[in-house]
């Protein structure tokens, strides 16, 4: 990616922190370190920042006007997230996406969620369970019809189902999955047929749940995470596509006689 067309077209759009000395002391450079650190996942997120887009650290420094050091640190917990990668010879890179690694993540996540929900089924009832009731069962006037909303929300679902079995080390291993997928499993709620399936879903499994009817509730679970993890996939190569068609369109020079 070539960011100097990327800073004349806004294709990406990063903002300034004003601030090009903020390394001075540890603890404003650390908060500088954040806030570029959280813009760049956005960037990436928002599909502003392509996977396979290359930049330097200095290209970065001078659309947020920083220093190399905080955004060199920004970087590296991006990179030991998973987001980014760098070459010695290329520079940084964003992470191309492995589909293979992020089917085995979700796998995992089924595995993990199928076991807590046979466990919630065995015990005494899980106080969690109670406000998972209140934000899911509900009536369809009462839904949220916000995409990033209800991302959230879902997000929290699947984790209170792990935490309320009161597995400390499942839910820390769920978590770090987690945190891996949130970048295509949030492009599921992109689409307001998606957002509906999620609070009817949902509603059967805790409905499962609450009856003690373990197998029910597993291939429910089960069956929810395959379709949003097909869903995913299809959604995120369209969207790859129109932002890669709309970043070449921005950068192309209008050709047009006068």
């Amino acid at each position: 990616m070539d960011q100097g067309a990327a800073r004349e077209t806004g294709v990406l759009k990063l903002n300034r922190t004003g601030d090009g000395q903020a390394s001075k002391t540890p603890e404003r450079r650390q908060n500088l370190t954040e806030r570029i650190y959280v813009q760049l996942k956005q960037s990436i997120f928002d599909f502003q920042l392509l996977p396979g887009d290359r930049f330097t650290e200095s290209e970065i420094a001078e659309l947020v006007s920083a220093s190399r050091t905080p955004v060199r640190e920004a970087l590296t917990r991006l990179q030991r997230e998973g987001f980014v990668e760098v070459s010695f010879r290329s520079g940084w890179q964003v992470r191309p996406f492995d589909f293979e690694q992020y089917e085995q993540l979700y796998d995992v996540r089924i595995v993990l969620e199928m076991a807590a929900v046979k466990r919630l089924c065995e015990m005494e009832a899980a106080s969690a369970l109670d406000e998972l009731k209140a934000i899911w069962l509900v009536a369809p006037a009462d839904r949220l019809e916000d995409g990033p909303a209800v991302c959230a929300l879902d997000e929290r679902f699947h984790e209170q189902l792990v935490e309320a079995t009161g597995n400390v080390e499942m839910a820390r291993i769920h978590h770090d999955v987690t945190e891996r997928l949130r970048i295509v499993r949030r492009i599921d709620f992109t689409k307001a047929p998606r957002i509906e399936a999620t609070y009817l879903e949902h509603g059967k499994i805790l409905g499962s749940i609450i009856q003690r009817r373990a197998d029910e509730a597993q291939l429910l679970l089960k069956t929810h995470i395959e379709e949003s993890k097909a869903e995913v996939r299809k959604i995120t190569l369209h969207m790859i596509f129109e932002a890669r068609q709309n970043q070449n369109n921005s950068q192309t020079p209008d050709t047009a006689p006068s």
